[in-house]
This record gives C-alpha cells, sequence and structure tokens, in this order.
C-alpha cells in the first residue's frame, strides 16, 4: 500500500481518521484557551505550561493501570467513551469562577482518561490496516495532526479574541462531540483484540513483558524522550512571545505536517528505518538557537525546520510494531502514546521550572540541549538489525513466511 488512495478506500480508515482529526482540532482549541486564561489570571509560565500539558503527567498512572484497557475493551465504545469525557470535562473547564485547583483536577481526570485513548485508536488503526499500510496509515494520521494543529491554532486565536478563553472551551467541547459522533456512527462493532478483564495486574504483566526487550527499550526510550523535551520547549511558547504564542505553535504544526508528508509517502521505505537518529537531531538542534533570544522571525523559522523531525515518530512505531507479537498491538501502542505524553508533561513542569528561574529562551535552549543529548546516547541501538527485529506472530512476520497480511 502505497497510495493515500488505496489507504482511504479501506474498509473503516475514514471515520476512524474523522475521528482522530476532530479531537486533536479540540484538543488544540482548548489547550491554547486554558493556556492563555491560566497565565492572564496568574502570569506563571510553569502553571500556563502545566494547564496546557498537564494532563500528560496523568498518563504515568494510566501507563501503570488503565493501559490493559486499549486491547481489552470494544475499540468503538472506547472511543466514543473517551471523546465524550473530554466533551464534559472541557465544558465544565469553562464554568466561570472555576477554581484553580478544580481546573487542574479535571485536567489530571481527563489524562488519566485519555491514558487509553492512544492504545485504543492506534491498535484499531494497525487492525484496520494491512501491515504495509500502518506506516502511510499513521503518515496520514499524523499530517491530519498537523493541519488540525495548524488550523487549531490559529483558530483558536481567533475565537480567544472573538468569544473570550471561556467562549473558546466550549467550541472545543463542540468538537469533542463531533468526535465522539464520528466513532459511534461511522465505526463497526468490533471484539477486543484480547480476552480478559482491563485490570492493574495485566496492565502490569503485559508492561513488564513489553520491557523486557533490549531493542524495544531502546525505541521506547527514543519514541519518549527526546520528543518529550521539545514539547517542554513548546510550552514556552506563550511566556516567550504572548502575542506570538499561537503563529509559533501553527508554524510547529505545519513543520510536523511537512515531516509526515515526506518520510510517509515519499521516501523509500529501505531509507525510512535508518532515518529515526537524523530526524530526531533536527527535531531539537534548531531550538538551540533560543539561547541568544532570537526576534520572532527566526524563531519562527527554527521552530518550522526542527518539526520536521517529529517524522522520527512514523519511523519508530514502525520497527516498535515489528518488535510486537499482533494481540498486543494496542497496549504496545498504548504504552508508547502514554509514555510519550506523560514526558511531554514532565518535560513541560521542568522547562516552566527553568523559565521561571532563568527566562522561556534560555529554559528552550537547555531543554533542546538535553533532547540532542538524550538522542546521541541512544543512537547506536536504533539502527535495525536484519532479520532480527521482527516477532514472531507480527503482521510482517506473517507476511514473510506465507504471503499473508492482517487486515
Amino acid at each position: 500500500m502505497r497510495t493515500y488512495r488505496e489507504l482511504l478506500r479501506t474498509p473503516e480508515f475514514t471515520p476512524l481518521f474523522l475521528a482522530v482529526s476532530a479531537q486533536v482540532a479540540a484538543m488544540t482549541v482548548s489547550g491554547l484557551a486554558l493556556g492563555v486564561l491560566v497565565y492572564a489570571a496568574t502570569g506563571s509560565p510553569l502553571l500556563a505550561a502545566l494547564s496546557m500539558f498537564g494532563s500528560s503527567l496523568a498518563q504515568v498512572i494510566g501507563a501503570a493501570v488503565l493501559l490493559s484497557a486499549a486491547d481489552r475493551l470494544p475499540p468503538r465504545a472506547a472511543m466514543t467513551g473517551v471523546a465524550l469525557a473530554f466533551c464534559l470535562g472541557t465544558a465544565v473547564l469553562a464554568v466561570p469562577g472555576l477554581p484553580l485547583p478544580g481546573v487542574f483536577a479535571i485536567i489530571l481526570g481527563l489524562g488519566l482518561v485519555g491514558s487509553v485513548g492512544g492504545g485504543v485508536r492506534y491498535g484499531l488503526l494497525n487492525e484496520i490496516l494491512p501491515a504495509d499500510g500502518y506506516l502511510l496509515g499513521r503518515s496520514l494520521v499524523n499530517m491530519s495532526v498537523g493541519i488540525m494543529q495548524v488550523c487549531g491554532f490559529a483558530a483558536g486565536g481567533v475565537l480567544v479574541s472573538a468569544l473570550s478563553p471561556r467562549g473558546t472551551l466550549l467550541a472545543g467541547a463542540a468538537l469533542y462531540l463531533v468526535a465522539a459522533g464520528a466513532a459511534r456512527f461511522g465505526l463497526s462493532a468490533r471484539a477486543p483484540r484480547a480476552s480478559g478483564r482491563p485490570s492493574a495486574a495485566a496492565t502490569w504483566r503485559s508492561n513488564a513483558r513489553l520491557w523486557s526487550s533490549a531493542p524495544r527499550r531502546r525505541v521506547y526510550l527514543a519514541l519518549w524522550v527526546p520528543n518529550g523535551l521539545i514539547v517542554g520547549c513548546e510550552s514556552l511558547f506563550v511566556p516567550f512571545a504572548p502575542e506570538q504564542a499561537g503563529t509559533l505553535f501553527a508554524c510547529a504544526a505545519s513543520g510536523m505536517l511537512a515531516g509526515d508528508v515526506l518520510v510517509g509517502r515519499f521516501v523509500p521505505a529501505r531509507w525510512q528505518a535508518r532515518l529515526g537518529t537524523a530526524l530526531l537531531l533536527l527535531l531539537a538542534a534548531p531550538y538551540l538557537v533560543f539561547a541568544v533570544d532570537p526576534p520572532v522571525p527566526l524563531a519562527v523559522a527554527a521552530v518550522t525546520v526542527a518539526s520536521i523531525g517529529y517524522a522520527a515518530s512514523l519511523v519508530l512505531q514502525r520497527r516498535l510494531m515489528d518488535l510486537t507479537p499482533a494481540e498486543m498491538s494496542g497496549h504496545a501502542l498504548g504504552l508508547h502514546s502514554s509514555g510519550m505524553i506523560t514526558m511531554q508533561g514532565v518535560a513541560a513542569a521542568l522547562a516552566g521550572t527553568l523559565a521561571q528561574h532563568t527566562s522561556p529562551g534560555t529554559a528552550i535552549a537547555v531543554m533542546a540541549g538535553a533532547s540532542v543529548t538524550v538522542t546521541l546516547a541512544l543512537a547506536r541501538g536504533l539502527l535495525p538489525r536484519p532479520g532480527l527485529d521482527t516477532t514472531p506472530g507480527h503482521p510482517m512476520a506473517r507476511s514473510s513466511t506465507d504471503g499473508s497480511t492482517k487486515s
């Protein structure tokens, strides 16, 4: 599968694509509104960063106790329920006079619910698409994420000015409702991918199994840490340039979109597996310019170029699937998603703390330098080993032996 036309003809891909797109648009619009609302009320870069990315911190709890649900719940019902929970929580955040502790309690609660969502969505994507279509499918989903973020941050900036941050939060709640409708009425009912009831014990057993493999550990660390540190940089866009934060976020999303198109559609498959380290370095290096507090045009250029490097996640997710048994695909992708989002929340908190004691530009440069360092430390272990990195029972392994693929 090499064309988007083939991809969009795959049954159920389009409604899944629409549901994910609507949810990303909702998260983008409401996140910007919440960051502006909290920063205006407190003047704190740390609290502004945590209001936008603090739900990520709850992902570590979800990854520890809830993640087995990603393969043990019916995908349609789970996706619909997650979107409805976010719709309700976002609407409550728009209530005037809600105290700051209440705001952060809701944010953390939504993060806990969302910890299951990534595994459900991307496990279903892996189930819907044949093995040779996963990278292209995830590329198109990531392109949608980029487009929705560009449009969401642009529209969010307009809505914040026209409606107020609280009005923009209600618009975000409406978009979550659209995502729930797309999932409920566009997807077919499917049985869970794994048997048994979701439980903390099942989650721990599967996490331990996934983490027991050294190649998978390195891939997980590469997916989580360099990416998370750069999202920590992005969490400081509001205090770095309050009037231009929407532009910086939109340009970051544009760069991510460009990278996903190039890697997912045009880079030959034989090259993709070797691009992970280079893309991770590209993701971080341009942010080092923030050490000199660059003017906004230079900052915009650096952010746009750097964000092309987010395409590293496509390469690394494909390798993760090659290393993972098919019946654990949802859990494995959920662990990737939860770990990555948790790291993003930790990095946002760390970046906000650094900015409190130095400056936003200095904190951004320090986070970028840390990302480069981690990438270089992991680089050797990320190179693929032909014939050794495909797990028996994975669709790639089946297609190499009997010609079949999982649809």
